[in-house]
């Protein structure tokens, strides 16, 4: 059963060309990589899914449906950048999502903060780029969402932390949820993905699971990417 479907989607920006013709099925309790180099159209993608953005041609589905109200409320999105104010305190947000988001599981919240030894006291003016995203990771997990979006959670964060943040993914998401990771830290990512879909210049080139990927190319997904980016 699917949770998002792409049809002919496409999205352009006056005469620039984002995305072109994209058709992709998602299925639930998967964890998929977005993967391609940066300006490839990954953000575009996930931001048309979240219906940040609307598409120019095509249609994007979520649940059966129109990003919308209720795929809102299904799904839980991770921007690139921190959106949220520098003048309030971790536990000040973590209180407004849980006003906001009927999911949303403060206790786990919690224990991901003392975790990563984050004070909740503490302003996010005060923090470094890094800890920043954690915090905003930390929200995003503790809701008990159908869909999560994650444009690039390790990104900013340094690599001591990257593992726990990648198990914090894996250990929060419902059986039958999906989680889209997109990133182009593909060595970092490739332990915990189920499929990728390899996205360039806002086409589909690829879209396979991570072992068919191994038994047909016999090569680690971080080598094909290479191979194929050129990077």
């Amino acid at each position: 059963m699917t949770i998002l479907n792409a049809k002919n989607l496409t999205k352009t920006f006056g005469k620039k060309m984002a995305l072109s013709q994209i058709d992709l099925d998602i299925e639930r309790g998967r964890v998929i990589g977005l993967l391609g180099p940066n300006g490839s159209g990954k953000s575009t993608f996930i931001k048309l899914a979240t219906g940040l953005l609307v598409p120019t041609h095509g249609e994007i589905m979520i649940d059966g449906a129109a990003p919308g109200v209720r795929s809102k409320s299904q799904t839980s999105y991770l921007a690139e950048r921190t959106y949220l104010n520098n003048w309030m305190r971790v536990n000040e947000i973590i209180a407004f999502f849980d006003d906001f988001y009927p999911d949303f599981n403060r206790i786990k919240a919690q224990h991901m903060l003392k975790d990563l030894d984050i004070n909740s006291y503490d302003r996010l003016k005060t923090m470094s780029k890094g800890t920043k995203e954690k915090v905003q990771l930390i929200l995003v997990m503790s809701r008990s969402a159908e869909l999560y979006l994650l444009d690039e959670p390790i990104g900013g964060v340094d690599p001591a932390a990257r593992d726990y943040i990648l198990n914090t993914i894996i250990a929060n998401y419902k059986e039958n949820a999906s989680v889209i990771i997109s990133t182009h830290l593909i060595a970092d990512v490739e332990q915990i993905l189920d499929e990728v879909v390899f996205i360039a210049n806002g086409t589909i080139t690829l879209q396979s699971s991570v072992d068919e990927i191994r038994d047909t190319y016999h090569q680690s997904l971080d080598g094909l990417f290479r191979e194929v980016f050129k990077c």
